[in-house]
C-alpha cells in the first residue's frame, strides 16, 4: 500500500487572484475549495502570508481562517503561515487565541521566520526599521508561547488558555533546527526549495527533543501539485504557475494569467530554464502520474503529513485536481496519524 494512503492530506492556498478577475472572486474560490477539500477527507487548510503581491489575496491569514473555520465544520484551518517578523507577537497572540476561542481545537498557527516581502512592504506593516530581519526571531517567538501560557507581563486575551498547535515553518535548515529543539512540529517548503528539503527535515530529526507538545517528531512537506486526466493537460494547466514565478524574478507580479496567455508568453532563453527548473521540483501530471511521484516524494522524505499547493487559472480545474488527488490518496475522512498536537 502506498504511504500516501496512509498519511493526512492537507491544502495550502494562496487564494490566487486570476487575470480578468478580482480579490473577492479569488476568496471566494478559496472558500469553495476549501468546502471540498473537508468533503473529501483534507486534514488541514492553511493560508500563506504575503503582501504586496497583486495575485494573491491571502494577505490577512487570521481574516481569512476565520471566515473559512465558519463556512466548515471539521477541517483544520490555520496559517502557512503567519511572517513573525511582520506582526507584534502580541497581536499574534490575541488574533490566534481569539481564532481558538471561537473554533476551540480546529486552529493552527504556523510561524514563519521570514517578512515573505519586500524591504518596503516590511517596514509599513511594522512602521519601524526594527525588527524586519530574522535575527529577532527566537525573541519575538518564546514572547508569543509565553503569551499563550499566561507567563508573559502582559495579558494577551484571550490567548492564555486558547493556545491552539504551534509549528514553525521553514525552507532551510534554521526553523528545521529551531523546530527540533522546541519539540514543536515543522512543516517545510518543497514546493519553492526542493534542493533543501531532505538535509532541513534530516537536522529537525537530529535535534528534536520531546517536549510536551510532541514525543517524536512530526515533519510535514507542502510540494507544488496538480493533476488533470492526461499529462498533457496537467502541464498546460501549470503553465501560468510557472510565468508567475518568472515574472515574480523579473520584480513584475501580477494576476494569474490564463494557461493561453502562458502558453503564447515569448520567454526568453533564461526564462525558459527558470520555468523548466521550477517545474521538475513539481508533481505535475495524469493521476498515475502524480501517485508515482508523490509515492517517490513520501518514500525519500518520509513524510508524517503532505501538504499540497495548486497554482491553477480555472476555479473547475482547481477543484478537479484535488478531486482526482484526493482519489489517488484513497482518501476518507478518518485515515491518518491524526493526534492532539496535529
Amino acid at each position: 500500500m502506498s504511504r500516501l494512503s496512509e498519511i493526512p492530506l492537507s491544502v495550502l492556498d494562496l487564494a490566487p487572484i486570476t487575470s480578468g478577475s478580482d480579490a473577492t472572486t479569488a476568496l471566494r474560490n478559496s472558500r469553495e475549495l476549501a468546502q471540498q477539500a473537508e468533503r473529501l477527507g483534507y486534514h488541514r487548510y492553511w493560508f500563506a502570508e504575503h503582501h504586496n503581491m497583486p495575485g494573491i489575496a491571502s494577505s490577512a491569514p487570521a481574516v481569512l481562517i476565520g471566515h473559512i473555520a465558519d463556512a466548515t465544520e471539521s477541517i483544520r484551518v490555520g496559517s502557512g503561515g503567519v511572517m513573525l517578523p511582520n506582526h507584534a507577537p502580541l497581536v499574534v497572540a490575541e488574533q490566534f487565541g481569539m481564532l481558538e476561542a471561537l473554533h476551540p481545537g480546529r486552529i493552527d498557527l504556523g510561524i514563519g521566520r521570514a517578512p515573505g516581502t519586500d524591504q518596503k512592504t516590511a517596514r509599513a506593516l511594522r512602521r519601524t526599521e526594527a525588527g524586519l530581519s530574522a535575527e529577532n526571531f527566537p525573541q519575538e517567538l518564546t514572547e508569543l508561547i509565553q503569551y499563550f501560557e499566561g507567563t508573559a507581563e502582559l495579558n494577551a486575551v484571550p490567548a492564555a488558555g486558547n493556545k491552539p498547535p504551534i509549528w514553525l515553518l521553514g525552507s532551510s535548515g534554521y526553523s528545521a533546527q529551531a523546530a527540533g529543539l522546541l519539540g514543536l512540529p515543522f512543516a517545510f517548503a518543497h514546493h519553492f526549495s526542493a534542493q533543501n528539503t531532505l538535509p532541513a527535515l534530516e537536522l529537525y530529526r537530529r535535534h528534536f527533543r520531546p517536549s510536551e507538545v510532541l514525543d517524536a517528531p512530526y515533519a510535514m512537506v507542502c510540494a507544488s501539485v496538480l493533476v488533470a486526466d492526461t499529462d498533457e493537460q496537467a502541464r498546460y494547466l501549470a503553465g501560468p504557475g510557472a510565468l508567475s514565478f518568472v515574472k515574480l524574478r523579473q520584480g513584475r507580479p501580477g494576476p494569474l494569467a490564463t494557461p493561453q496567455e502562458a502558453a503564447d508568453y515569448p520567454y526568453t532563453e533564461i526564462d525558459q530554464l527558470v520555468v523548466e527548473d521550477r517545474m521538475s521540483t513539481q508533481v505535475i501530471g495524469s493521476p498515475s502520474t502524480v501517485r508515482s511521484g508523490l509515492d517517490e516524494l513520501m518514500e525519500s522524505t518520509a513524510a508524517d503529513e503532505l501538504m499540497v499547493t495548486s497554482i491553477v487559472h480555472g476555479q473547475d480545474d482547481r477543484l478537479r485536481s484535488f478531486e482526482l488527488l484526493s482519489e489517488i490518496a484513497e482518501r476518507t475522512p478518518s485515515l491518518g496519524r491524526s493526534a492532539a498536537h496535529t
